[in-house]
């Protein structure tokens, strides 16, 4: 199962709280980042108010991560990391557990 550093859990948290709490979004208590396959073995990434009725859920410190089921399978041994650039931009990276 895809697992979270300590700093990821910090910026996702913070990412969909802000992110819903902007949006006007009443479930913000619930709002991950989901993480989705997309074409060319690539995976998408938004804030989401709640998980799809098939996502496996990933929460750690209070944060959760919604993966559909294709990117669980592809993430099930990684580790999710991620930092706030001087500019404010997040990045993510995966690692290998």
């Amino acid at each position: 199962m895809l697992t979270l550093t300590e700093n990821a859990g910090a910026v996702v948290k913070n990412l969909a709280d802000r992110t819903l709490a902007a949006s006007g979004t009443e479930t913000v208590t619930h709002g991950g980042l989901r993480i989705s396959t997309a074409e060319s073995n690539n995976f998408e990434v938004a804030v989401a108010p709640r998980p799809q009725p098939t996502d496996q859920v990933v929460e750690s410190s209070g944060a959760r991560v919604y993966l559909e089921p294709e990117a669980a399978d592809a993430l099930s041994d990684k580790v999710l990391d991620a930092e706030i650039d001087a500019n404010g931009s997040v990045h993510f990276s995966l690692g290998v557990q």
